[in-house]
């Protein structure tokens, strides 16, 4: 029972030895498990931390395009807005000079017009002048050729008159002077004749033969 320590001893040892290997394997193990999860738990932490990066560049990347979107549409209807309050201008534009043209035009027209009415009217009443300047002259023409033909008419009657009175006197003194010799033929009207049966108005005179007042018929 007593048994030498010797014996005893060997046997301790190599449980010690045993039981510390068997440790440090479990903490080997355990260390190795310890690493393995920190591993695991660094890979799953960058994965998320990779995973969260990811969502948040997408998240960004597509606020950048839905801002890059809505900059493209308010850019485009900036441009839509001022070419059309430029065709909206021109448009205006034109109609504002089409009616000025309009306005010019109908006023050169209507100037046009008067210009040609007053021309007519100018020519109707020179056309009127002259009408009635002809009318006039030819009237004084008339006129004057009329009274040309009565002094002509006149001028015969008097030659004639004045050829028919002397033409009578001469009778009448020839008559005389064969009824009263004493009366001188060169005489004429200056002797009175003092046994003449006529009345004294019938008996001719100088004063009435110079003033061409006797009537032949007389």
């Amino acid at each position: 029972m007593d048994g030498p320590p010797g014996g005893h001893a060997a046997p301790n040892a190599a449980n010690a030895q045993r039981d510390a290997l068997v440790v440090l394997t479990m903490a080997q193990r355990t260390a190795d498990e310890h690493v393995a999860n920190a591993h695991q738990e660094a890979d799953r932490i960058i994965n998320d931390a990779r995973a969260a990066a990811d969502h948040i560049v997408q998240q960004a990347e597509a606020h950048a395009e839905d801002m890059r979107a809505d900059a493209d549409d308010v850019l485009g209807q900036a441009r839509a807005d001022a070419s059309r309050i430029v065709q909206e201008a021109r448009a205006h534009a034109d109609k504002t000079e089409q009616a000025a043209d309009d306005l010019l035009a109908d006023a050169r027209a209507r100037a046009a017009e008067i210009v040609k009415i007053a021309t007519q009217r100018a020519d109707d009443m020179k056309h009127q002048a002259e009408m009635r300047y002809q009318d006039v002259v030819g009237s004084l023409a008339a006129k004057r050729e009329g009274l040309q033909q009565q002094i002509e008419s006149l001028e015969r009657f008097d030659r004639e008159y004045r050829s028919r009175l002397t033409s009578f006197m001469q009778t009448q003194l020839r008559a005389l002077w064969v009824d009263q010799p004493q009366v001188d033929p060169d005489i004429e009207g200056t002797a009175e004749p003092h046994d003449d049966p006529r009345p004294a108005s019938a008996i001719p005179t100088q004063r009435s033969i110079e003033a061409g007042t006797l009537d032949p018929a007389h």
